[in-house]
């Protein structure tokens, strides 16, 4: 298997539901999601996340900024899904936000 992280702002709304969406997605992806600055609620982004991950799917530039600051050997894993924070999570707007963008990516790996 391999490993994607979802990244928001406040792992809420958007990297819950992407990692529910791709949990396990083509048999070959595990999924797990964080935020850059997480709601009590929420999951921290760590160290242990990004050393776990083979990617990570970021939903805006400030997310990637913040990795690549915090997390330099995170940097060649990160890619921008350009997903702005306006959706509310399990959203059918969401999801096919998410069903757009992520497969591509995932795809080449």
């Amino acid at each position: 298997m391999k490993n994607v992280l979802f990244v928001c702002t406040a792992n809420l709304q958007r990297s819950p539901t992407a990692e529910k969406m791709f949990q396990g997605w083509d048999g070959l992806w595990e999924a797990r999601s964080a935020g850059i600055m997480p709601d009590p609620e929420g999951k921290p982004l760590t160290q242990k996340l990004v050393d776990w991950a083979d990617i990570i799917l970021v939903m805006e530039h400030l997310q990637a900024l913040y990795v690549r600051a915090r997390f330099r050997r995170a940097a060649g894993k990160i890619h921008v899904l350009g997903i702005a924070d306006r959706y509310y999570r399990d959203g059918p707007e969401l999801k096919h936000e998410l069903q757009k963008k992520v497969p591509p990516i995932l795809e080449k790996y």
